[in-house]
């Protein structure tokens, strides 16, 4: 009877560790699985002007996302959701590069559009910080009109698009764009490792060798947000307490369109702030930003300065945010001549930062041992006293 007991006893013991163990596993395998089929185009352009227009389209089990990255005026990301897994996307070339009608650029059938949004790098502001404040208020050099930088041709390797601009065409220093478009959940080796997903894509941005105008230059990046009802409106920022993938940043900047300022979320743009004062990112090279409140701008001015936003929308709303690196005490531009910055742009709610599987183990084990070993000294004297009180009483 008490061998019965205590193999009772031991039966859920076990199960006990079984369960905390599986509780391990399925928390290691979370995560996003949805994936999509990525193909790229390139229209190249042979005019004088330069400028390309580079199509990702991420087709997944009934939806595809259209990414069109341009370097024709200012370098934009145009993102366009649909429902079909079919849509395609049309481009009159000749009346693109005329950049004097909306339409040349097309998305069919437009019936299956769910969501477009997109972002326009509109000018590089550069200002004199004597007094080593960072509040860029005053002492503006002539602004850098991006529309008027000359690009090289766009390098492509695999899902990645990489364009340069120089203000002249002397290339002394430029500011560059690299594109990277994902078909899985996952994050990139270099910092910040954002954590992108299959509905996202990845903007890096960096100023390398650009001659400052002073010798306390800092510098402040201009975005534009182009959409149609909706477009990015308002940023939210969101705490976190593990800095594991970006050591010392705890928190996630993410731009976001919703419906009459709800919950729901159609597209973001998202972004952890900090920068990076050399190419191969170390924690003594990372150096803060801070972005403005988004403002609304004139939706024909931002479709002049991009072809892209010119041929797709017939009628753009535009908000604009100014994103500046470095605070007071940090080393300015001119100590490394070098700065980058990087975001997502996707639809959809933003990928939400966790803990890693390392991590969730350590937690696992630093509280599930104590309490495996609770369990066990409770099963030990289960036992134990099950076997005292199963033996004959003693006869006076």
């Amino acid at each position: 009877m008490a061998a019965a007991e205590a193999g009772g006893t031991g039966r859920i013991f076990l199960i006990l560790v079984v369960f905390l163990f599986s509780s391990c596993e399925s928390l290691f395998s979370g995560g996003d699985s949805y994936k999509r089929e990525l193909t790229l185009k390139l229209y190249p352009n042979s005019t004088p002007s330069g400028g390309e227009l580079l199509h990702v389209s991420a087709v997944g089990g009934n939806d595809t996302l259209h990414f069109l990255f341009c370097s024709q005026g200012a370098p934009t990301l145009l993102l366009v959701h649909t429902n079909s897994s079919s849509s395609t996307v049309k481009v009159k070339w000749p009346e693109f590069l005329a950049r004097n009608t909306s339409g040349s650029l097309t998305v069919e059938p437009q019936s299956s559009i769910l969501y477009s949004t997109a972002i326009v790098f509109s000018r590089l502001l550069e200002y004199n910080d004597e007094n080593d404040t960072a509040e860029a208020k005053s002492n503006f050099f002539p602004a850098y009109e991006l529309k008027d930088f000359i690009w090289t041709p766009m390098n492509l390797s695999e899902s990645t698009a990489t364009v340069c601009g120089s203000p002249t065409r002397s290339g002394n220093g430029s500011l560059c764009l690299q594109l990277s478009v994902f078909g899985s959940e996952g994050r990139v080796d270099l910092w910040p490792r954002l954590l992108h997903s299959a509905n996202s894509s990845q903007l890096e941005v960096w100023l390398n060798g650009l001659p400052p105008r002073s010798n306390m230059s800092r510098f402040v990046l201009e975005l534009q947000a182009v959409g149609g009802a909706y477009p990015l409106s308002r940023v939210n920022v969101h705490q976190f307490i593990d800095d594991e993938y970006t050591p010392s940043i705890f928190q996630m900047s993410q731009w976001v369109s919703s419906p009459n300022n709800g919950s729901d979320v159609l597209g973001f743009a998202q972004w952890k702030p900090v920068a990076y004062r050399t190419s191969h990112a170390t924690l003594e090279d990372a150096t803060p930003c801070r972005n403005s409140d988004p403002q609304q701008q004139n939706g024909n001015s931002t479709s002049a300065s991009s072809a892209l936003i010119k041929a797709f929308y017939s009628d753009p709303a535009a908000m604009g945010l100014n994103v500046s690196f470095g605070i007071a005490g940090e080393p300015y531009y001119n100590s490394t001549m070098f700065l980058s910055w990087t975001m997502l742009v996707g639809v959809g709610s933003p990928p939400v930062d966790s803990f890693s599987p390392m991590v969730i183990g350590i937690l696992t084990a630093g509280l599930g041992i104590p309490i495996l070993l609770l369990l066990g000294g409770g099963v030990y004297i289960l036992i134990a006293k099950k076997r005292e009180s199963s033996g004959y009483e003693p006869i006076n």
